[in-house]
């Protein structure tokens, strides 16, 4: 081999997805992280054990923070996730995670066609690819929505689709909760779609297939989920009362509270919901969730706009996307109405704004002209609020019936 095929040759190995390092990572790290997954979360991981040397692409629904560590537990080689770009704009730390584990950037709420570039460029070095079509974690214990475009990124790719459940997180670890339960939780690969099967479906009945497989509800009883913080940090996801409409809610143990109207309720072992000295009319927290939603697709948000509904602080960053965070305000002044975000000087009406999204247990995106804002509040911040209002305000304005409230 000449000078110049040899540097041509170490060039095409440097620009390669697939590195010899994430193998050796992901089998030293194999059994120690399964004995934390198994101790932590009291799950059963089921090892897949048709994979043999077969790339695949996975798709789960997602219900803790550490689904993915319970997909890599499944699989005998490394597989590549699709994470958003959050998870790439914490400077040295996601220099780190791109080092360890290559994921596949994607910019939330967008068509993000480098996004699926990538995932082309990953299937033909021979990789596993996995990704939650809901691109959220449920609040509630079911499957979220998922957008249609799954069915022709499965089709583009052509690789065997393995669908992978996860049952029992939601209880084991609710998204607004800061700690794990004591319960029983289970992962698998429920199926396995090979590509001559699918190639015979039409982009519609491989969608409904997709949601059917993927289709989990947890919002009743599937068991006992113990830990004495039941009910803490349940306000990062309800803020309308069922006796006094749009409230702030504290909570401590198994009790939460409405600030307003101070009635409490209970949150059970078993994920049921009990008034204290009260009738409390929902019986999970899927119910109370189903019905905020109503309501919220019941208000007209146009005849809200003269006072703030919620004045609250959060630290205000401007994100460089794929690069770091800047500090813009420890305290910043956050002000919701109804046709517009307020934060300190910077006012954002509904109707121009791109996106509002959720991050994580109670972070917020805002993507307002070309600048990305991320508040982070106190414990307690609701984030879900300000993305209800938008997709609400959007609906409303357009004339649109859509009750979709953007999870």
């Amino acid at each position: 081999m000449s000078r110049w095929e040899n540097k041509r040759f170490i060039m095409q190995q440097n620009n390669q997805w697939l590195k010899l390092r994430h193998k050796v990572i992901v089998a030293l790290a194999r059994y120690p992280l399964g004995l934390y997954c198994r101790w932590k979360y009291g799950i059963k991981i089921e090892k897949f054990d048709q994979q043999g040397n077969r790339p695949y692409l996975i798709i789960m629904n997602h219900q803790t923070a550490f689904d993915q560590f319970f997909v890599s537990l499944t699989f005998n080689r490394p597989v590549y996730f699709i994470a958003s770009e959050d998870l790439f704009s914490k400077g040295w730390i996601s220099d780190i995670i791109r080092y360890v584990g290559a994921p596949i950037p994607i910019k939330k709420q967008t068509l993000d066609l480098q996004a699926v570039k990538n995932c082309i460029k990953v299937a033909r070095e021979g990789g596993s690819i996995a990704l939650a079509p809901e691109g959220n974690r449920t609040y509630h214990g079911r499957t979220l929505y998922m957008k249609s475009g799954i069915a022709s990124l499965v089709k583009k790719l052509g690789m065997p689709l393995a669908i992978f459940r996860i049952e029992g997180g939601y209880g084991a670890h609710p998204r607004w909760s800061d700690v794990v339960r004591r319960g029983k939780m289970r992962s698998f690969v429920s199926r396995v779609v090979e590509p001559e099967e699918y190639a015979s479906m039409t982009s519609e009945e491989l969608f409904a297939l997709i949601k059917e497989e993927l289709w989990v509800d947890e919002g009743r009883v599937t068991g006992s989920f113990h830990h004495k913080k039941n009910a803490e940090f349940l306000e990062r996801a309800m803020y309308v009362c069922p006796w006094c409409g749009l409230t702030t809610f504290e909570s401590h143990g198994d009790i939460i509270h409405c600030t307003k109207c101070g009635r409490k309720i209970r949150h059970l072992p078993t994920k049921e919901l009990q008034g204290v000295d009260c009738e409390f009319p929902h019986r999970f927290v899927a119910d109370w969730y189903d019905w905020q939603s109503s309501y919220i697709n019941k208000t007209d948000l146009t005849e809200l706009t003269e006072a703030p509904l919620y004045t609250e602080t959060a630290r205000c960053s401007l994100v460089i996307p794929n690069k770091r965070k800047q500090l813009l305000n420890k305290e910043a002044k956050v002000q919701l109405y109804g046709d517009r975000i307020v934060v300190d000087d910077r006012v954002m009406p509904l109707g121009e704004t791109g996106a509002v999204v959720v991050l994580g247990k109670n972070k917020l995106n805002i993507y307002f002209g070309k600048e990305l804002l991320q508040l982070k509040g106190s414990k307690r911040f609701n984030a879900l609020k300000y993305v209800h209002f938008f997709h609400r305000y959007k609906n409303e304005t357009a004339g649109d019936s859509n009750e979709f409230l953007g999870l």
